[in-house]
């Protein structure tokens, strides 16, 4: 099947009370017509194409492309049939079958485009498109049949009769229309009450023209819905959400809470994986089998290796944490780290691009930035890596087996050898060789008797002004 599709985009958005435009507001964190174009794309079509008016350039700077992917600019908002043919127009020529979908739907599977195409194919219908029956119509467009039950026309709800009104099966916006129909569209003429062209009107068009036209009821009322105010965003954020957990919970992941744990679409998660509440997972995580993430953590853009815990209050982003591993409570780990098999990131310990050995332990109070630190070292209380020197940035290189004390300042750039041990208290400025033993502190002195004497001075001072306050 030579298949084309087109996404209507072109929608101000209104009732969203906002300067962005309809198609561009997210749903946990990714623009609504990303997941439309991303449902799309897994039909593998040879070419989609974007229609959208006024922010045409703001869509095509936040959207990521894949294929042959096009945008057509709809300069006046005359309506759906209106953008269509700005579309078709795009297409040059193209001969097959055009899937037509809404960028305001992100909710739509990609199982239900493929049983559209299906039964339109096996049919043979010139137009089909999804129909799905609603328990409260609203705005949406009434499914008018004959006494046959076949589909003759769609009416929009603001031309419809009282009668009509009254029918519960709707329009989705949702067609597969062949090439050689798409002539008619010239046909349908302009709303007056409007002042648009309706795609809809092209139903009722092809069924004078004898043309095999039929709607599916198929589609859920859940999976369909348009967005148009902000209250609806708010529902399929919901909607994505819930549809998120159940799949997890069918797949082996527990949760101890789950109404209070978002799980981004592009997160994957490892079978006997514990999730505690109010834990966020971003973006395309990865987390691995078996891992325990206590509540309060933010895992974003990351990989997280099997085994491993992440205690409360963690942030993570666009890092990879092995297997085994340990991180937190209280840890930040920043964009470009890598911490090891078996590893220990701590209580109040930030990574900042740096790459932690296998059974490295960084206990707590610590900072590590552009560092790269070899297995088992030993990293204490208070350690600082000293990686800007105001003007640029530089490396800290610490090999394995390494013993660093706590409050111990590294000034990078420099090299820890292989085993060398770093005393307590030390402010490290050279490179340190392999086994050694490296102290920088200053000399100890204990002054005798001080504090006798410190206490004499003070009672005396206080006895003098007491004494001249009396003699005034």
């Amino acid at each position: 099947m030579k298949l084309a599709g087109v996404i209507l985009a072109g929608g101000l958005g209104k009732r969203m009370n906002s300067s962005l435009p309809k198609v561009l507001h997210t749903v946990h964190g990714t623009p609504m017509l990303q997941y439309v174009l991303n449902t799309i794309y897994g039909l593998k079509p040879q070419t989609v194409i974007v229609v959208a008016g006024k922010y045409l350039k703001e869509i095509r700077e936040l959207i990521k492309e894949e294929g042959s992917t096009t945008f057509a600019k709809q300069e006046e908002a005359k309506g759906t049939a209106d953008a269509f043919l700005k579309a078709w127009q795009t297409l040059k020529g193209f001969k097959g079958t055009v899937i037509v979908v809404n960028g305001d739907t992100p909710l739509i599977v990609q199982g239900t485009l493929k049983k559209l195409l299906t039964l339109h194919k096996k049919r043979g219908n010139k137009i089909s498109f999804i129909s799905f029956i609603s328990k409260e119509p609203g705005s949406y467009g009434r499914v008018i049949r004959n006494e046959e039950k076949e589909v003759i026309s769609i009416v929009e709800d603001r031309d419809a009769t009282e009668s009509q009104k009254k029918i519960n099966e709707v329009n989705s916006g949702v067609y597969a229309i062949e090439s050689e129909a798409v002539h008619i569209l010239k046909e349908i003429k302009l709303n007056k009450s409007k002042g648009e062209y309706y795609l809809t009107d092209i139903i009722g068009i092809a069924k004078n023209k004898g043309m095999k036209v039929d709607a599916f009821c198929t589609g859920s009322e859940d999976e369909l819905m348009g967005v148009n105010t902000r209250e609806e965003l708010e529902r399929v954020r919901q909607l994505m959400k819930d549809r998120s957990i159940k799949r997890w919970i069918a797949r082996g992941v527990n949760f101890m809470d789950a109404s209070s744990v978002f799980i981004s679409p592009g997160t994957r998660i490892g079978r006997d994986t514990f999730i505690y509440p109010n834990v966020y997972l971003e973006g395309n995580t990865s987390i691995g089998r078996g891992c325990t993430i206590y509540p309060n953590v933010r895992i974003h853009d990351s990989i997280i290796g099997e085994r491993t815990v992440i205690k409360d209050s963690t942030l993570i982003e666009e890092s990879v944490v092995k297997s085994n591993a340990s991180v937190g409570p209280f840890a930040r780990i920043r964009p470009g780290s890598i911490i090891g098999k078996g590893a220990r990131i701590g209580n109040f310990v930030e990574v900042k691009k740096s790459v932690i050995g296998s059974g490295t332990k960084a206990g707590h109070l610590t900072y590590l930035g552009d560092s790269k630190i070899g297995n088992n070292v030993n990293v204490g209380a208070g350690t600082i890596t000293c990686n800007y020197d105001g003007y640029k940035k530089h490396i800290t290189h610490i090999e394995d087996d390494v013993f660093i004390g706590s409050d111990s300042q590294l000034i990078a750039p420099i090299k820890i050898g292989r085993g060398a041990y770093i005393g307590a208290g030390s402010t490290i400025t050279k490179d340190v060789p392999s086994m050694s033993l490296a102290i920088s502190r200053v000399e100890q002195r204990s002054i005798k008797d001080w504090v006798i004497k410190k206490q004499f001075k003070v009672q005396s001072s206080k006895s003098k002004v007491k004494g001249a306050k009396s003699r005034k």
